[in-house]
């Protein structure tokens, strides 16, 4: 399960790293701070992630869901780049990831 954290926390890094990427690419769109804002809380979660906390995981679990959501409500399905596939595609893996260490703690409770 260590494993499973870690390479959550490791896409969450690069996530954030893209993100902020992103951002000094085209500086100027429109929308682009809310792009450099996840790029900064990716970062810092995925920080996080290397630490035995829980929040963290719940943290991991729940800012993807919503970059997801927030991607698909302002650019919709049709007009996504080939980066924020990319994009979209670390944050379904981190969900997972994240998601199967709740599951798994939960399980070890009971």
């Amino acid at each position: 399960m260590k494993n499973i954290r870690y390479v959550a926390a490791l896409l969450l890094i690069i996530s954030g790293v893209l993100h902020i990427a992103l951002y000094f690419k085209t500086p100027n769109d429109p929308g682009i701070m809310g792009v450099l804002a996840f790029g900064i809380i990716y970062g810092a979660i995925g920080l996080l992630l290397l630490m035995p906390n829980m929040y963290s995981v719940y943290l991991g679990l729940i800012f993807p869901i919503i970059g997801i959501i927030a991607v698909l409500v302002k650019i919709g399905i049709h007009n996504l780049s080939y980066m924020m596939l990319l994009l979209l595609l670390i944050d379904i893996v981190v969900i997972v990831c994240c998601a199967y260490l709740l599951i798994n703690r939960i399980k070890v409770k009971s």
